[in-house]
């Protein structure tokens, strides 16, 4: 006998809907799985098998061929268990045909229970758009289902639940309803006040600006000078994620297996940090079944990257593409996908290895050759698609003693905030965020200059001889400086302040 039953498969943040086909037929005992399935989804017949055996059903001693379409599409882990489990039943009818209509989504423990799966959020998405509004998920999944609205989310503990409500002995059981108000703050993401950071105003000055425009930075100074505490502060003055943000951020954590069952929904922007040593897979993503790396983990938030030269010059180089299309594509012999990854890159390094060039107290052990062959690990097309270039100096004993605290990271995120409010309604009717995001058509369109300053632009495209997507990000750091004085026109000042933030070199 033949059953079908749906369930979803995720492409990227993408979901295709799969139909799940199990034939029962007379021959010798035999369990098999088609349609490209992964190791996970080839260990799936073990689990159903217990299963079903462990929630009170009879597992046919017959040949049982589980099909998943369509076939060319590669199936990626355990979220099929439940589909496959469901529609063995209907074949052997111990359940009636109740499913037309449904999703199924849920990975089965050996006793039966439905376990929470990663991808919940992104795959009950995407069968909303395909037409599809009654989703069954495990109960531990619920919150993060309910995410999307205008679905009918139908939660069960397991197996034994699902079946007696598809015999309608039972109504479904009812999501929990403070869905709405729980979130998730990965420790990583907290950020450090602004207030308890010593010194280093014109640097403060710096993040902030790049805060409210969603620009790249490069901080350079002397070791302990408080490069990395700048960085992790940064956090804590960015404005805080729309819903739509946050239900993208979600997505990627959830199909990654970040986001924990009991807290559906990310509200704080991501903060990432990883080492130098990591591989090119785990920042850019990919991998035999592609998984999202850093760089998407980090999307709407800040990738920070300490020790910037240490990364080595191929794996700087393949952040060049994200940085300017702010997405990644990642291709594979068995297709394409698209993870987005529109971050704030902020980046610290030493002047040398020593860490000591052109420091007025301690003096530098590096050759002239030994510093010049540091600094040109960074090379000059990555460096033309930062923004910011900040000198972060060693602090004087005086401040480093000063007991007065700073001001406080929320009145620099009011600004910020109104400042990328500004950007919002310039932006209204465009896929447009923030002015970082701007293409060159843009920057024509919506970065107006003052006459005064058009000759200082002119003046430091030939001192500086800055390349044409230079020009360009400097007039949308320019335009950002400006949202930031609530002004409409970029004036002489603004564009003075983003020319003085150009990379340079320290080799002069």
């Amino acid at each position: 006998m033949l059953a079908k039953v749906r369930s979803c498969a995720i492409v990227g943040l993408e979901g295709v809907i799969v139909e799940v086909e199990v034939d029962i037929s007379s021959g010798l005992p035999f369990f098999g799985v088609v349609g490209l399935p992964d190791t996970a989804v080839q260990e799936a017949r073990e689990r159903v098998r217990a299963a079903v055996r462990n929630s009170g059903f009879t597992f046919p001693m017959k040949r049982v061929v589980a099909g998943l379409a369509p076939a060319n599409l590669k199936k990626a882990g355990p979220a099929y268990d439940l589909p496959i489990a469901v529609a063995m039943l209907i074949a052997t009818q111990q359940v009636p045909a109740e499913a037309d209509g449904l999703i199924l989504l849920g990975e089965l423990a050996l006793d039966g229970t439905l376990r929470h799966t990663p991808g919940i959020l992104p795959m009950v998405a995407a069968s909303y758009e395909k037409g599809f509004s009654r989703i069954v998920v495990p109960q531990a999944s619920a919150r993060e289902a309910s995410l999307v609205d205008g679905v009918e989310i139908l939660p069960f503990a397991n197996l034994t639940q699902l079946a007696s409500y598809l015999r309608k002995e039972i109504p479904a059981p009812a999501v929990l309803p403070d869905v709405g108000n729980a979130e998730y703050i990965l420790p990583e993401m907290t950020g450090i006040d602004f207030a308890y950071i010593k010194g280093q105003e014109h640097v403060k000055r710096a993040l902030e600006i790049a805060a409210a425009g969603g620009h790249n930075v490069i901080m350079m100074g002397p070791p302990g000078s408080g490069k990395t505490l700048l960085a992790r502060s940064l956090c804590s003055i960015l404005p805080p994620m729309t819903n739509e943000e946050a239900i993208e951020v979600t997505k990627i954590y959830s199909i990654s297996g970040l986001l924990p069952p009991d807290m559906p929904i990310i509200k704080q922007r991501p903060f990432r940090s990883p080492h130098y040593t990591t591989s090119n897979v785990g920042l850019v993503g990919g991998g035999h079944f592609p998984k999202p790396g850093e760089i998407s983990l980090s999307h709407r938030g800040v990738l920070f990257l300490d020790e910037l030269p240490e990364f080595g010059h191929a794996l700087l180089e393949v952040l060049r593409q994200p940085l300017e299309d702010k997405m990644v594509s990642i291709s594979r012999a068995q297709g394409s996908v698209t993870y987005p990854a529109n971050f704030m890159l902020v980046g610290a390094m030493n002047p040398c290895p020593c860490g000591y060039y052109s420091d007025p107290f301690k003096q530098c052990t590096c050759s002239p050759g030994v510093v010049a062959k540091y600094q040109k690990r960074i090379s000059g097309p990555f460096l033309d698609r930062v923004d910011i270039f900040v000198e972060v100096p060693r602090i004087d004993y005086e401040k480093l003693a000063d007991d007065r605290l700073g001001e406080k990271s929320e009145k620099v995120q009011v600004r910020v905030t109104s400042a990328r409010e500004r950007q919002l309604e310039r932006f209204k009717g465009t896929k447009l965020n923030s002015n970082a995001d701007m293409t060159a058509a843009d920057v024509r369109e919506y970065c107006q200059v003052e006459d005064p300053a058009q000759s200082l632009l002119k003046a430091a495209m030939k001192q500086l001889n800055l390349s044409a997507r230079a020009f360009h990000r400097i007039l949308k750091l320019a335009r950002t400086i400006a949202d930031h004085e609530n002004s409409d026109v970029i004036k002489a000042p603004h564009l003075a302040e983003a020319i003085q933030y150009r990379p340079r070199s320290l080799l002069m």
